[in-house]
This record gives structure tokens, sequence and C-alpha cells, in this order.
């Protein structure tokens, strides 16, 4: 996400910065000629302007942006049913912090927690404590503040002498790197090697000591779409324990898995079955199917989460504990994550989640028929699959085709992996619900138009790696 510096133009529209260029028939203040004068782009206009007009300039230049349903680098839900849009907007003015004011908003919450709890398979639903958030950084930023707290409790007598830190595997998401730098813990890194591209439970297990807070594990890692062996770091934590008597908490950043493996994966134990993992979150806006913005996060039950991270306050009316970074937003996600879950049940979640898995599992295997191109991952997981150039295509690189599928208007992003593996460039695909099989076979048919083109190349034409195309989570 950039960040944005002041205008940088000319001193003032009157002096010749640019203003917006207007259809002359868009205004309402004057009936034959319409707009007279444009407003400027970078101060405020000096007087207001007709809502009709407002609308239209601002429309006309959003149509600038790329098709969001041709995203295929985006996790975010894209789409959702018109009667979901309606709740939404209902419910946009309401703050979901004023839980006195608006008490059953407050009561969705509260159900989506226990359904969550549920679906997790908490010991007993109904201790586990959780909230919302605005998406799974904030849910990862509590649960880390969590994670720290008890660590710091039970070091009273070393902290904050000894420095804390966090394990986990090179491939968590920019989050993780955030919540390490602002809480000053110590980021512990598992390195990818060779084909695993995520977090070695022997090797986090090793990373750990008397000032480790805990491990994170990712339910279906960004760079490939591949779950992280939530079990098998369990049971080496547990081993750990035996040798050295360390007690080390897991949180599992089920980001999208988490609301794919309950449903696809009934099997795979990886939730609150295992007494380690004291805390799990997710995005209602990715897999849980939701517009952005909206995340949990779900502690076991009400040890785990610290009481003294819980403020209480009564200047809004009433007594309302809260936990979250954020204090003022709109309760329309979560009324918008309540309505899936009513909507759709256990059920429908599931055909949704397996239509998506289906999709992806169809695209990638006729991307690897192509011969131009080696699997990574193949959408078995999450309905994601990576992909790179085969070993044996000299002319263009992944970086080529992302730049050749944009001009088509799919985004793809193409990426290097991180250490050990910088050597390793891949192109990722998320299949989201309404990336239907007629989009995925259109998907096919310009990645074939392109091929003959990019096999002429002398070379591959991206110089810059690193700004050949943007990495999106």
């Amino acid at each position: 996400m950039p960040l944005h510096p002041g205008n940088s133009e000319a001193p003032d529209d009157k002096g010749g910065r640019r203003r917006l260029a207007v259809n002359p028939f868009y205004g309402e203040a004057n009936p034959v000629g319409g707009m007279t004068e444009a407003p400027p782009t970078h101060r405020l206009p000096d007087a207001p302007l007709s809502p009709s007009t407002a609308y239209q300039l601002v429309h006309d230049e959003l149509m600038l942006d790329g098709n969001s349903r041709l995203n295929l680098a985006t996790f975010v839900t894209t789409w959702m049913e018109p009667q979901a849009g309606v709740l939404m907007a209902e419910c946009q003015d309401k703050n979901m912090i004023d839980k006195d004011e608006y008490p059953r908003t407050a009561e969705l919450e509260r159900r989506c927690v226990a359904m969550l709890a549920d679906l997790w398979n908490a010991p007993d639903p109904a201790a586990a404590v959780g909230c919302s958030t605005t998406g799974s950084s904030e849910a990862c930023m509590l649960a880390g503040m969590a994670l720290k707290r008890r660590w710091a409790k039970r070091n009273a007598d070393r902290y904050p002498g000894a420095r804390p830190n966090l394990v986990m595997g090179v491939n968590v998401q920019v989050c993780w790197e955030k919540f390490c730098n602002f809480w000053e813990v110590e980021a512990r890194l598992v390195p990818m090697e060779g084909e695993r591209f995520h977090l070695d439970p022997g090797a986090a297990a090793g990373l750990c000591d008397e000032n480790t807070i805990g491990v994170v594990g990712i339910l279906g890692s960004t760079f490939d779409g591949s779950y992280e062996p939530i079990a098998d770091l369990c049971a080496a934590l547990d081993a750990l324990q035996e040798r050295t008597g360390l007690d080390v908490p897991v949180h599992v950043d089920g980001a999208s898995g988490a609301m794919v493996a309950p449903f696809l994966d009934e099997d795979l134990v990886w939730d609150f079955r295992l007494p380690r993992v004291a805390s799990i979150n997710t995005s209602g806006h990715k897999y849980g199917l939701v517009y952005p913005g909206v995340g949990w996060a779900l502690w076991r039950d009400g040890a785990a989460l610290p009481e003294e991270l819980v403020f209480r306050v009564n200047y809004l009316g009433g007594d309302m504990p809260t936990f979250a970074l954020n204090f003022s937003r709109p309760g329309a996600q979560v009324v918008a994550q309540y309505y899936s879950f009513l909507r759709l049940g256990r059920e429908g979640y599931r055909a949704v989640q397996q239509a998506s898995r289906d999709v992806a599992r169809r695209v990638a295997d006729a991307v690897a028929k192509l011969g131009d191109f080696r699997l990574l991952t193949r959408g078995d997981e999450l309905p994601v699959f990576a992909f790179t150039t085969a070993p044996e295509v000299r002319a263009y690189d992944v970086f080529d085709v992302s730049r050749r599928l944009r001009e088509k208007g799919w985004l793809v992003p193409a990426y290097t992996f991180p250490p050990n593996r910088e050597d390793l460039s891949v192109l990722r695909v998320v299949c989201r619900n309404g990336f239907s099989e007629d989009l995925g076979e259109l998907f096919l048919e310009d990645l074939s138009r392109v091929l003959p083109e990019l096999r002429r190349q002398p070379h591959p034409f991206t110089q810059d790696k690193g700004a050949a195309t943007g990495f999106h989570h």
C-alpha cells in the first residue's frame, strides 16, 4: 500500500495545477451549459457540487481501476449476494463499538464468535472468547499481544530485561513482521529449504527458548496456498516441553484456511482440538465470503486472553468491554458475516469452498498441460496454486507472463520467494467464490494466447524483478 505524499504539482490550481476534466453536461448549476469551471484535484473546491455531479466525477475516475473479479492476486472477497449489500448499506452508520446503542448488532457479533468457536472445535464453545476486527492483520496483532503479555506474566522476574521472541516461518504475512516491529519482539524465522515452502516443525521447535512467547502456524500460506502442519508443530513443541520444560503456545493464523479446512478437510486436526493451540484468527473478508474488511480473533478460553488487555468504557452509555486496536468502525461487515453464516450454513460453505477448490485444481492441471510451467501447488489445500516456468524455458520468465496477462485484464502476481529460496520466482492464482469454471476457461485461453509471442522473445524482458509486479495479500 503506497504512502501518499502531498501534491508535488504546480503551486496552486489557479497557477496551473491540473483540474478534473469534466463533461460540460454533468453540471446542474447551469441548466444550459452545465459546469463552467472544473473542481481542483488537490485542494478543496471553493463551492459545493450537486450530489449527482460529485458522484459522476468520482464514478468516472474509478472506471480506470481494474476489474476486481479478474484480480487473481487478491484473497479478498469480490462478490456477495445483493441482499448482503443491502444489509451492509443499512448498517454502515452503526458504530460497532457502541454496543449499548446498537445491542442487536453486538449480539450478531457475539453469535459469530460462538459459531466460530464451535466450528473450530473449542473444548467449551461457551468459554471461548473472541471479537471481530478490521481484518486478519488486526486479529494477528491482538493474538500476538496476548502471547506477549502471558509470557511477560510468567517471566515477571526477568521481564522487561529479557527480550521476547516469536517463532514463525519466513512465509508469514507481513502483519507478523509489523507486530514484531511495533511491539519490540524478536522475529525468529524458519527459512524455506528445497521444495519445502513453509515452516518445518522441528526447525521451529529448535528456535524456541525461555523467551519465546509463541509459535505461529499458517493454515494456508500466502506464497503458495499450502497448509502448514499444525499438528506436527504441536507434537514437536510437546516433545520440547518433555525435554526442557518449556511450554510454548501456538497461534494459528488461519486467515484463509480456517474458513476452508473445517468444510473440506474435516479430518485435518489443526484447531482447538490441539491443546497447545491458544488462539486462532481468520479473515471474514477472504474465504469467510464477506466484503472487506472484517476479521476474527478467538482464544480457547478466558485464561488465554489476559484480562488486563480488555478495556471497559462507559462514556458511550453502558459498560462495554473492548479488546481491539480500532475503536470506531461500522457494524456493516459483522452483519454481513452473520448473514453469510445464516444464509449458507455448513453445507452452503462446503459447496462454495468445494466449487472454488474444483476450479483451482482444474485450472492448475490445465496450466501444467501447457508444458511451459511447473506447478508448486495444485489448489488441493487452499483453492490457490503457484507455478513457475519449466527449466527448459529461457525466452521469458514469470514476470513477462504477469505483464502480458495484465494487458488482457488479468492481475496475476509474480514474485520471488523469501530466504532460502530467493532464486525461485513464481506466479500465483487465487480462486475465490465468483471465479467460475467459465472465467477459468477464459483465463486459460488468454494464457495460451500470450505464450507463442513469449516463446519468440530473445530473452526475458523484465530487468527489475522486485518492481515487475506488485505482491498482493
